[in-house]
Order: C-alpha cells, then sequence, then structure tokens
C-alpha cells in the first residue's frame, strides 16, 4: 500500500499522469459493450483467466481496439497485485503499444468517430500508470497531454461520453494539486494548468454515471481522498464497497489493512483486516492465494511486533521464510529482516546477525524496498541489551498471565521494570497481575503510570490501560473520575474496537443508575 501511495504521489509529481488502465466505455454507444463489462468485472475480481476466455467470446461483437485493449489491462491488474516485481513489464509493454498502435490508426481511419478517440485516450491511460509505478515521470507526462487531447476531442463529438470526463478530471485535479517542480515540467510540455474542484467533480460525474468505469473510479478516489482530500472514512467505504463486489481480489484486503494502520492508526483493526485475508487465502477464496497468504503473514507480523507480541510475529515470519516464497517480489528478504527485526527486540542477538546477514544475500534486485541497505545498517548497530532484556522478561511475564500462571508472570514482570522503569506496556502489564491478586490500589497505581506514558505505547494498550484504570475507580467509588476514564478509553484514538465498546457500555451503565 505504501508503495500505491507513493504511486499516487507521482501521479502529481508528474502532474500530468491520468486515469487508470481501463476502458472508459459508454453503454449507448460502443459495441459489444455487454461483453466488455464482463470482462473487466473478472479483472477487478482478479479472475484473469476467466477473464481471458471472456476476451475471446467479446472479440466479435467488440471491436478488435477494445479487445486489444482490454487485454492489456488484465496484464496491469496483474502487476498491480505485486507492483514491485519487473517480471510482467516486457509482456505488459508489448500488449499496451499494441493496443496504442490499434487505437490510434482506428482514430485516423474515423476521425469522426467519438468511440475511436475515447479508446485512444484509454489506451495511453493504461499505460500511464504503469509509467508512473516505474518513476518515468516525463514519459508519462507525454501520455498524459495525449490522454487530454483524444478525450477532449471524443466530449467534442459525443458528450455525453460520461466516462470520458473521469480522464480530464483527473488531469486537471492533479495538475491543480502537483508541486511545484511537476508545474515546471507542465509548462515545459505546454500543459494547461488545472481545477482541483472542477476536476473532482468531472472525476465524480464519471463515477456516477459511467458505464464500466465505476469500480476504476473507486479505486482511484480512494487513494486521492487519502492523499489530497483527508477524507479517511470515504477512502475506507470505498475500499469497502471494492472488497464486497470483487471478493477475489486481494488487493483490495490489503490496501484496507494498511489504510487502517497508516491512517486510522488502528492497530487492532488493521491485524484483525490481515487475519481475514490469510484465511481467505488459505481457504482459496481470493485469486493468487500463495501470493496474498504471503501479503497477509507479513502484515500480522507487523502488526503484532508494534503490539508488543513479537514471539507471535516470530511465528508468521518463520512461516514466510519456510515457504521460500518467489512471490511477492522481494518478501523473502522483507522476512529474514523482519525476522532479523525481531530477535534483536528480544535480545537474540546472534540470531538477529544471522537473519540480516540471510537478508542481504536473498535481497532482489531490483531491491524496492531497500533491504540490503537496511540489513547492513542492523548489521552495524546493536540495539540494547539492557532495554531487549526488560522487553523479553515482559513479554514472557504476558504469557505467564495467559496461562493464568500469576506468580510467574508477575515476577517476570517485575524484573522487566527493574530493568526498565519506564515502559508502560510493562507496566499495564504488571497492573493486570496486581488485578489477577485482587490488590486494586497498586493495580491502579501501575495503570497510571501507563497512562503517564501512553502516547509512548501502542493505542490499544493505551486505551486497556484507561478502561482498566477506570474500572478501578469504579470500584473504589470515584464515579467522576471512572466516568472521565471510560470516556478516554472509548474515544482514544486508534483504541481497540473492544476497548471501546465495554468504556461505552461502561458509560451507560453509569448513566443509568445517576
Amino acid at each position: 500500500m505504501r508503495r500505491r501511495h507513493r504511486q499516487a504521489a507521482c501521479l502529481a509529481a508528474g502532474a500530468l499522469c491520468l486515469t487508470g488502465g481501463v476502458v472508459f466505455t459508454r453503454p449507448a454507444e460502443l459495441t459489444g459493450v455487454e461483453r466488455l463489462v464482463r470482462v473487466y468485472d473478472y479483472i477487478l475480481d482478479a479472475q484473469f483467466d476467466q477473464a481471458d476466455a471472456e476476451l475471446q467470446r467479446a472479440c466479435g461483437p467488440a471491436p478488435r481496439e477494445a479487445c486489444d485493449l482490454l487485454d492489456a489491462t488484465v496484464t496491469w491488474w496483474r502487476i498491480q497485485l505485486d507492483p514491485a516485481s519487473p517480471s510482467l513489464d516486457e509482456e505488459f509493454n508489448a500488449s499496451i503499444e499494441k493496443a496504442i498502435a490499434s487505437t490510434e490508426a482506428w482514430a485516423a481511419r474515423s476521425p469522426e468517430s467519438a468511440e475511436a478517440h475515447f479508446y485512444v485516450g484509454a489506451a495511453y491511460a493504461a499505460r500511464v500508470q504503469f509509467r508512473v509505478l516505474r518513476n518515468e515521470k516525463l514519459a508519462a507526462a507525454r501520455d498524459g497531454k495525449r490522454i487530454k487531447q483524444a478525450l477532449e476531442r471524443a466530449l467534442e463529438l459525443d458528450d455525453d461520453l460520461d466516462d470520458a470526463y473521469f480522464g480530464l478530471g483527473m488531469y486537471q485535479y492533479y495538475a491543480d494539486v502537483a508541486p511545484a517542480a511537476a508545474k515546471v515540467l507542465r509548462f515545459l510540455l505546454m500543459l494547461p494548468g488545472g481545477n482541483r474542484t472542477e476536476g473532482l467533480a468531472r472525476m465524480l460525474r464519471a463515477r456516477a454515471h459511467g458505464r464500466l468505469l465505476q469500480g476504476e473510479a473507486d479505486y482511484q478516489l480512494q487513494i486521492i481522498y487519502l492523499w489530497y482530500e483527508h477524507r479517511i472514512d470515504q477512502a475506507v467505504a470505498l475500499l469497502e464497497s471494492l472488497h464486497d463486489r470483487y471478493p477475489g481480489n486481494p488487493l483490495f484486503v490489503a490496501q484496507l489493512a494498511e489504510v487502517q494502520d497508516t491512517y486510522r492508526h488502528d492497530l487492532s483493526a488493521s491485524l484483525d483486516t490481515w487475519r481475514a485475508l490469510l484465511a481467505a487465502a488459505r481457504e482459496q477464496r481470493v485469486s493468487e492465494p500463495a501470493l496474498a497468504e504471503i501479503q497477509a503473514r507479513m502484515g500480522v507480523a507487523r502488526q503484532l511486533d508494534v503490539l508488543y507480541q513479537t514471539d507471535h510475529a516470530l511465528e508468521q515470519l518463520r512461516d514466510v521464510i519456510e515457504a521460500r516464497p518467489a512471490r511477492p517480489h522481494g518478501a523473502l528478504a522483507a522476512a529474514y529482516l523482519a525476522l532479523g527485526e525481531a530477535e534483536d527486540r528480544l535480545g537474540h542477538r546472534d540470531a538477529a546477525i544471522a537473519a540480516y546477514r540471510l537478508a542481504v544475500s536473498t535481497a532482489p534486485m531490483p531491491d524496492a524496498q531497500n533491504v540490503r541497505e537496511r540489513a547492513a545498517a542492523r548489521l552495524r548497530r546493536a540495539p540494547d541489551p539492557i532495554r531487549a532484556e526488560a522487553y523479553r522478561l515482559s513479554l514472557e511475564g504476558f504469557r505467564k498471565l495467559e496461562r493464568s500462571d500469576i506468580a510467574g508472570g508477575q515476577t517476570m514482570l517485575a524484573r522487566s521494570l527493574t530493568l526498565d522503569p519506564n515502559d508502560p506496556v510493562a507496566r499495564y502489564r504488571y497492573g493486570r497481575a496486581l488485578l489477577s491478586r485482587k490488590e486494586d490500589a497498586a493495580a491502579l497505581a501501575e495503570f497510571e503510570h501507563a497512562i503517564r506514558g501512553a502516547r509512548e505505547c501502542p493505542a490499544p494498550i493505551a486505551a486497556a490501560a484507561y478502561l482498566e484504570a477506570a474500572r478501578v475507580h469504579e470500584r473504589l467509588a470515584h464515579r467522576d473520575q471512572a466516568v472521565t476514564y471510560y470516556r478516554i478509553a472509548s474515544t482514544w484514538f486508534g483504541g481497540g474496537s473492544d476497548t471501546r465498546a465495554a468504556a461505552n457500555r461502561a458509560l451507560n451503565r453509569l448513566r443509568a443508575t445517576r
């Protein structure tokens, strides 16, 4: 997802990199449109074999040029499932060059055909996204100019081609929000400026009234909502809608998990989404299940580590390494790097060094995640062994509490706090141990300590500390303080859904007994 966000940034930086690799259509005018709709639905659902088969049936009623373009679109969406891999680049370039040549020839033969110019713009649009992904900004800008010309000509001939407004809207939007450097590029290419408001309105018109474009529009609009409009809820809604309509495509689930993490800072929700993708992959309910499983395990591992559950993160990483995946691109090296970081966090320096060396030796070219350099840096810099030991003791103590070994857990957590007394997560866990012994006052002191360090610990744990402290205050008849803490727990940014629900139930109960 972060790579795709960089792609959106490049769209702006290129100022001219326009819309997606799909066929823009108008149902009343395009020949064979119903069959093309079925092809496109298969593409968005990542059912690429079915899309190829349906494409063979579509070509006959549909123009050959449209089929050339959809053939390239299939390859483009395959690339998006593993965008760092160059393995399909040659295939895509060949297919899109064929599509551009055939649509350009059609427009030359039939200069008064809105449909022909429409497909010309769509063909260049397919290539733009690829060139943006591969950081070919100048080439993408040139394609953007050609898209604009072709779509404007199509609308001159038929201004009811609603889907064509999407490409023009994208041009206007990005040309307006582009940074200064990109605007210089636009000037050098003698391209007109943009209009953010009008551009967005045109995109929304195409989404509402276009025949084939809604899925692509939703996908592009969620990027715009995240990066430039700061409308996170709308972006999430679009991704959820895409997943509902196209459940076979793992891309939409993975991106939703990334948004929940990066934009909502909801680690618990992101972890749940990654776990849902993992289950779907293992049950063969998504396309490319092997690739999706590796992506999901890496996502689960990342979130577990952030949530101070590094031992469980290690389990996921070892499963990835055991699979020796060839896809996604660089996954094996990334797993070794994450494994080394996890081992270092637990104070296992020798194991970490071995993992970093394997990360270096298995890093691919191109090394899109910069694994080789990052692993080399960690080989040169060892973590603080005292903090690592404190972290290990805290985690092992927490696991003992989960197994109802209260005494063993409390002992380990106390040792952890001796080494690192300011760790708010260990304080919270120690408070939980004291609660198990019904030592409310002592537990409250630990929760209050964790709350003072709440900004330095994961949001779900900070919210849980407020919830547990509120419960103790309620038992001690400190009603006002309990209400205050319940309210904080119910609204803490990034707090877990279970914590929010429990806090709200408590607030409702206190209101009812007032």
